[in-house]
């Protein structure tokens, strides 16, 4: 038995005299309950729970880290195989390391401008020309038309990669520019979007023509079979001849015409 029971009820029996000709049970609802009980026994009724044995840590890998060079907590079968002497070693020296051999036309040279710089100067940025419109692109091949694109957005990688440079030392100078020729780029796209919309529209056209034309076959599977088939030309005088004859069948005869004589008065 805990000590706080008989606490409890020394404290019920002296204030149940108060109780009964005290204030009402809804004023004070606490005191009318019996006493709590209290938890004599542990937590934990399993005794296998809190008499667990400790086995230790069973993973070899555990605080394992490349990042923080920790190696591992056992030594690896592998090292007694491997000889340390015959391993490489790296070259601390920066003038005794070999040069790496780069190709100058490597794809992210296209993220840097031409002199392979980490910014290009506010007056160089600010050097260009306007937009291509839409109705000097409609002249253009679909090759020229394509190298452009490329162009447009090898340009726009150079430009975002510079702006990230600048916010990342804090730079201003350029920001204007840069943007002019971004947006200089980009109506320059829009305008390829234009001619090209145009020559789909141009293209769906062309294709219900085709299907009405009978020239033209588009259910051709063949490859090696033409698609366009025009009607032979010498059929047409052939075709006059014929109708030529049978309107001289149908003609008259000069006897059966009336005469004047049997004519209307």
């Amino acid at each position: 038995m805990s000590v706080r029971a008989p606490l409890l009820s020394s404290f019920q029996r002296a204030i149940t005299p108060w109780l009964r000709d005290g204030p009402p049970i809804f004023l004070a609802p606490r005191l009318s309950y019996a006493p709590l009980r209290t938890q004599n026994s542990s937590f934990s009724t399993s005794p296998s729970l809190t008499q667990r044995k400790h086995h230790g840590d069973r993973n070899p890998n555990r605080g394992v880290s490349s990042l923080r060079r920790k190696p591992p907590a056992k030594p690896l079968s592998i090292s007694r195989i491997v000889r340390v002497e015959g391993l490489p070693k790296p070259v601390l020296d920066p003038k005794r390391r070999s040069k790496v051999q780069v190709d100058p036309k490597h794809g992210l040279y296209g993220f840097f401008n031409e002199d392979k710089k980490l910014l290009t100067e506010p007056g160089v940025e600010a050097a260009h020309g306007r937009a291509w419109t839409p109705e000097e692109l409609r002249h253009k091949s679909w090759e020229d038309i394509h190298s452009l694109w490329w162009m447009c957005c090898k340009e726009r990688n150079r430009i975002a990669t510079e702006k990230r440079e600048r916010r990342r030392l804090n730079l201003s100078k350029g920001d204007g520019a840069a943007k002019r020729r971004d947006m200089t780029i980009r109506k320059t796209q829009k305008a390829i979007k234009h001619a090209l919309t145009e020559r789909w529209y141009a293209w769906e056209d062309a294709w219900q023509q085709a299907q009405k034309d009978p020239e033209i076959d588009l259910d051709s599977g063949d490859l090696e079979t033409p698609i366009y088939k025009p009607i032979d030309v010498c059929l047409f005088p052939v075709i006059r001849h014929q109708s030529l004859i049978h309107l001289q069948d149908v003609t008259p005869s000069p006897s059966a015409a009336p005469t004047s004589s049997s004519g209307p008065a």
